[in-house]
């Protein structure tokens, strides 16, 4: 996804400043696709010289408020509708599991543990965030905003389950292995080739 389409069908709603979009960015998007204000404020720009967004208002200390056009309508739903999404997204956190032999049994439960925690405390902000919701306007972007957060949630609940079955598993392997090499003292020298 590209930070230009998130812009897009977020002004799709109503229009906005840049300022208005970060808030939005860190209540709805922030835990799926962050965006910072380095980014959005030269995106916001490069939308408006495409003639995707139009600037609607401009106030006090150069603060805008864009909108957006028949053009910006016609790309975000050219996106939604005739380009195929990326289904398998990089994971950073995958890619490390991936890589954990490269650690010592211990450390790669550690992390294992780590992102158990970690995935929880993600659940909670995103529960957090649902907790509020209800005072949310009745719009297709809050409608939208939830099944995302639903997404996200239920996203996470499993990274937590998944991590902490992972970090059982080589925790009983470790064990495994330990009860091993009390039998077979040969065997203990192999392992640690």
């Amino acid at each position: 996804m590209s930070l230009r389409h998130a812009l897009l069908g977020l002004l799709r709603e109503q229009p906005a400043s840049g300022y208005d979009l970060m808030q939005i960015f860190k209540l709805s998007l922030g835990n799926t696709w962050p965006a910072t204000q380095g980014q959005i404020y030269p995106e916001l720009g490069k939308l408006a010289d495409a003639g995707l967004l139009s600037v609607s208002e401009q106030g006090a200390r150069g603060r805008k408020e864009y909108a957006l056009t028949e053009a910006g309508l016609a790309e975000i739903r050219h996106w939604l509708l005739e380009t195929e999404p990326e289904l398998h997204p990089r994971s950073e956190s995958l890619l490390r599991i991936f890589l954990l032999g490269a650690l010592s049994r211990e450390e790669s439960e550690n992390y294992l543990r780590w992102l158990t925690e970690a995935s929880g405390k993600e659940v909670a902000t995103l529960e957090a965030i649902e907790a509020t919701s209800a005072d949310w306007p009745d719009t297709d972007l809050a409608e939208y905003s939830g099944l995302a957060l639903e997404y996200g949630k239920r996203l996470w609940l499993m990274t937590e389950e998944w991590s902490a079955w992972a970090a059982d598993q080589v925790a009983a392997r470790t064990k495994a292995k330990q009860d091993q090499a009390e039998r077979d003292p040969a065997q203990e020298e192999e392992d640690q080739k």
